[in-house]
C-alpha cells in the first residue's frame, strides 16, 4: 500500500533526507496496517481511522530509530474503539502506539497487548494514552494479562486500565538474563474487584519467582491505583533492583509487596486505605531494600496487610517461598491513623522460622489511637531503632532509646496530608546518616538536620503531591467521551456511599464522590449545610442510576469554616465533614 500523502515542510531550513520522506499512512483494517508496514520508514506515521475495530489482531512490527520512531496512532483520542476478540502485538525497535481504546472485549489467545511478535521482543517501544476497559472473558478463572512487557527499555505511560475481573495480572514484566530497564509511569489503574479463592489478581507484577534473583531495574513511578483489590499483592516485586516511587494508592485492599528479589527502593509513595477492609501499605521480604519518605494513612488491614510488614523467612528458602529479610532500611516515613502500623517477624511458624536480621527502623513518625503501634511476631536479630516518634497509643514493645513517645503536633494541610508544624518535636530531630534520603515526600530538599517523618519543613516549592485522576491517564477528552470516569455511572457499588472529598481542607473548590447502590435507581440528594444546619448548596437533586459519580463544589462565596455534605438516597443518609480554609 502506498502512502496517501506525504508531508514536506517548505521552510528556509535545509531538510534532512528523513524529513523529506516522512509519510502518513491512513489505515482502516489490520490487513492495511500489515501492508503499510512493508514499506514504512523511520519517522513515518500509521493513522488508524476512527470507528469500531472488531475481532482484530494488530501485528505492529517494524524498526524505527531513536531520532525517528514509527508511530501507530488513533485518528482522534477515543475515536478508535477495539472490541471483540482482539489483541495487539508490538515488536521491533523505537515504535510508539498512541490513543487506542480497548473496550468490552476479550482475547482469543495470548494477552491483550504484548511487547513481542514476529520481530522478536520489543526494544525502546512505547504504549501511551491508551485504555483497556472491561476486557474480560465470560469465565473469570481464565488467565490472561492485559499488558505483557517483554524485551528492554519499553515504556507504558498515561494509560487507563479499569475493571479487570478475571484471573491474571493486569500488567506484567517478564524477565530474561539481561535487565529490562522498563518504565511504567503516569497510568491510572482502577476498580479491580477481589478474586475470591485463587491468586493472580496483582495489578502490577515485575518478574516471577524463578527469575527473582535476576535484575530488572524497572521504574514504576507517578501512577494512581484506586480500589485495585484483586489480591493481597497490589504490586508484586519478583526481581531485583526495581524502584517504586511517587505512586498513589487509594482504597486498595492489598499492599506493595516486595515478594521475591532484592535491593528494591520504595520511595515517596502515598497510601490512603480509606479504611477499606484489608487495605495495607508495604510488605518486605528479601535483602537490602530501602523504604523511605512514604506516607501511609487509614489502612485497616492487619498481619500481612499492616501499614508496614516485615516478614519472617524460611531457612534455605526455595525461590517460590520466603527469603529472610536482611539489612532492610525503613526510614523517614509517616504513619497516621492506621489500624496496625508495624508488624515485625510476621508469619512466624515452624517453616517461617528466620526472624528479620540487621534491619534499621529510623526517623519514622507514627500517630495513631490504635494499639499496639508495634507488633513483634518474632524477635528480630541485630535490629536498630533510631530517632522514631510514636504517639497516641500503647507502643506494644518494651521502651527503647530509639523511640520517643511525644506528641508530633500534626496539622491537616490543604492537600489532606497531616504534617508537623514549626513547633513539632519532629523538626530537626532526625538521627543517623542516610545520604540517600536527600529530599522529602514533596521533593523538597532536606537540610543537615532533617525532620522526622516523610515531610521536611522547607522553603522550596512543592514538587510532588498525592495524585488525582487529573494527573494521570490519557487525555481527559478521551475519558469523558466514553464515560469512563466522571459523572456518568462509572461502575456499580454494593451500597450507596459518600466518599471523602478531595482536597480537604480546600479553597475554594473541592470534588465530592458518591455512589448509588447496585440494583437501585432512586432519587439522589446531595446538599451542603453550614454548622447551624442551614442549606448553602444543592449539588445533586435528581433520579440517578446505580454507579459512581463525582461533583465539584465551588465555595467561593462562603466564609471559611466547617461544612457538612449530606447524601440522601435509597432510604439512607450519609454525611461528610468539609473544611473550607480562607
Amino acid at each position: 500500500m502506498k502512502p496517501l500523502f506525504r508531508i514536506v515542510l517548505h521552510v528556509s531550513l535545509v531538510l534532512s533526507p528523513l524529513q523529506l520522506r516522512a509519510a502518513e499512512y491512513r489505515v482502516a483494517s489490520a490487513a492495511e496496517i500489515t501492508s503499510a508496514l512493508r514499506t514504512v520508514q523511520p519517522g513515518d506515521t500509521l493513522t488508524m481511522k476512527n470507528g469500531t475495530w472488531t475481532n482484530v489482531t494488530i501485528l505492529y512490527s517494524a524498526f524505527g530509530r531513536a531520532s525517528a520512531p514509527i508511530l501507530l496512532r488513533a485518528e482522534s483520542y477515543g475515536g478508535v474503539v477495539i472490541t471483540g476478540a482482539s489483541n495487539l502485538r508490538i515488536s521491533g525497535r523505537h515504535l510508539i502506539v498512541d490513543g487506542l481504546l480497548f473496550k468490552n472485549g476479550t482475547t482469543a489467545s495470548g494477552d491483550v497487548i504484548e511487547f513481542r511478535g514476529s520481530n522478536g521482543e520489543s526494544d525502546s517501544c512505547r504504549l501511551t494514552n491508551c485504555s483497556v476497559i472491561d476486557f474480560n472473558p465470560a469465565d473469570s478463572t481464565k488467565d490472561y494479562k492485559w499488558v505483557s512487557l517483554y524485551g528492554t527499555r519499553n515504556r507504558v505511560d498515561h494509560c487507563y486500565l479499569r475493571g479487570k475481573k478475571h484471573s491474571g495480572t493486569t500488567l506484567v514484566v517478564w524477565l530474561s538474563a539481561k535487565p529490562n530497564y522498563h518504565r511504567i509511569d503516569h497510568n491510572y489503574f482502577s476498580f479491580r474487584p477481589v478474586l475470591y479463592g485463587w491468586n493472580g489478581g496483582e495489578t502490577i507484577r515485575i518478574g516471577t519467582s524463578d527469575w527473582s534473583m535476576y535484575d530488572s531495574f524497572t521504574m514504576v513511578e507517578d501512577n494512581l491505583f484506586e480500589e485495585c483489590n484483586g489480591e493481597i499483592e497490589t504490586i508484586s516485586n519478583k526481581s531485583c533492583g526495581n524502584v517504586y516511587r511517587r505512586n498513589t494508592f487509594l482504597g486498595c485492599q492489598g499492599t506493595l509487596t516486595l515478594r521475591h528479589g532484592n535491593r528494591a527502593v520504595v520511595e515517596g509513595n502515598y497510601f490512603d486505605g480509606r479504611n477499606a477492609v484489608n487495605s495495607g501499605g508495604i510488605r518486605i521480604i528479601g535483602e537490602d531494600h530501602k523504604v523511605f519518605n512514604n506516607y501511609i494513612t487509614r489502612t485497616a488491614g492487619t498481619s500481612f496487610k499492616s501499614a508496614l510488614t516485615i516478614m519472617n523467612g524460611v531457612p534455605n528458602s526455595p525461590l517460590n517461598r520466603y527469603f529472610q529479610v536482611k539489612r532492610a532500611i525503613v526510614a523517614f516515613n509517616t504513619f497516621v491513623d492506621n489500624r496496625s502500623t508495624f508488624i515485625i517477624g510476621a508469619g512466624k511458624d515452624s517453616e517461617l522460622s528466620l526472624a528479620p536480621d540487621s534491619c534499621v527502623i529510623a526517623n519514622n513518625l507514627v500517630s495513631t489511637t490504635t494499639a499496639p503501634m508495634v507488633t513483634l511476631g518474632d524477635t528480630p536479630t541485630r535490629h536498630t531503632w533510631q530517632g522514631n516518634i510514636m504517639y497516641g497509643a500503647a507502643l506494644g514493645i518494651a521502651p527503647t532509646s530509639g523511640i520517643s513517645n511525644v506528641n508530633p503536633q500534626l496539622a491537616l494541610a490543604a492537600d489532606g496530608v497531616r504534617r508537623p508544624g514549626q513547633a513539632s518535636p519532629a523538626v530537626n530531630a532526625g538521627q543517623g546518616s542516610y545520604p540517600f534520603v536527600s529530599s522529602d515526600m514533596d521533593g523538597q530538599a532536606r537540610d543537615a538536620m532533617p525532620d522526622v517523618g516523610a515531610d521536611e519543613i522547607a522553603q522550596g516549592a512543592v514538587v510532588y503531591r498525592p495524585l488525582t485522576p487529573a494527573d494521570v491517564g490519557p487525555p481527559k477528552a478521551m475519558i469523558v467521551s466514553h464515560a469512563i470516569e466522571t459523572g456518568h455511572g462509572t461502575r456499580t457499588a454494593r451500597t450507596s456511599s459518600l466518599g471523602v472529598n478531595y482536597p480537604n481542607p480546600f479553597n475554594p473548590s473541592t470534588t465530592i464522590t458518591y455512589a448509588i447502590a447496585e440494583g437501585t435507581s432512586d432519587s439522589a440528594s446531595l446538599r451542603v449545610y453550614d454548622v447551624l444546619g442551614r442549606e448553602v448548596a444543592v449539588l445533586v437533586n435528581e433520579q440517578k442510576p446505580a454507579g459512581s459519580y463525582s461533583v465539584q463544589w465551588n465555595a467561593a462565596g462562603c466564609v471559611g469554616g466547617c461544612y457538612y455534605a449530606r447524601l440522601e438516597t435509597a432510604g439512607r443518609t450519609h454525611t461528610q465533614k468539609l473544611l473550607l480554609l480562607k
